[in-house]
């Protein structure tokens, strides 16, 4: 195992958590932040949905919104878009009551992948088979990454969410943790990115 030179990443995190700071307090002065807010998400789900294959754009999600017709080859990648802005809206409530944990990550995977690509891969369940990361059609000896074995996976993702729950001296580093370890425990069949 190699140890982490905190040391070497101490400037960063107080970079993030200053930018961070900026970013609330523009938040705090605006009469309504979902006006900035929303053009923010739409883009962090082209994004996040583009590292899954899909291949619609910022201006088309917008102009969807706008309710101006999309060609209809876009129409899939558009839903996807649309569950993962409608999972991140409803977790962001959820979190307003209850604590991120594996239940409230199932609820968001089930709906992300209602009826969209992905749809019958068990949204909502963690995979119980050996999934990897590849080229299309790959093999698992062709994979560039293989997750760990469903086998640990349970456990893994136990100790995943203890240390959700855990107190860390800062926030910013937690969260980054947190989501590196969910990218690779690669709990669900698909969707991982998304939910990541």
């Amino acid at each position: 195992m190699v140890e982490l030179d905190w040391r070497r990443l101490l400037p960063l995190v107080g970079k993030a958590n200053a930018a961070l700071a900026r970013y609330d307090g523009m938040l705090q002065a605006l009469l309504n932040p979902a006006v900035l807010l929303s053009p923010v998400t739409a883009n962090e789900a082209v994004l996040s949905s583009r590292i899954e294959g899909t291949v619609a754009t910022l201006e088309e999600v917008l102009q969807q919104d706008a309710g101006i017709e999309q060609a209809a080859n876009r129409h899939a990648d558009l839903e996807e878009i649309s569950n993962y802005r409608n999972a991140m809206r409803d977790a962001e409530q959820s979190l307003q009551h209850r604590p991120l944990s594996l239940s409230l990550i199932k609820g968001v995977h089930q709906h992300l992948l209602q009826g969209v690509r992905g749809h019958d891969k068990a949204p909502g369940n963690f995979r119980n088979d050996q999934n990897w990361i590849g080229r299309p059609n790959c093999k698992m000896e062709n994979a560039r990454f293989i997750p760990p074995s469903p086998i640990v996976l349970p456990q893994a993702l136990d100790d995943w969410a203890i240390y959700l729950a855990s107190e860390e001296e800062d926030p910013i580093v937690q969260v980054a943790v947190a989501h590196a370890q969910f990218e690779i425990l690669h709990p669900f069949k698909d969707g991982n990115g998304r939910i990541g």
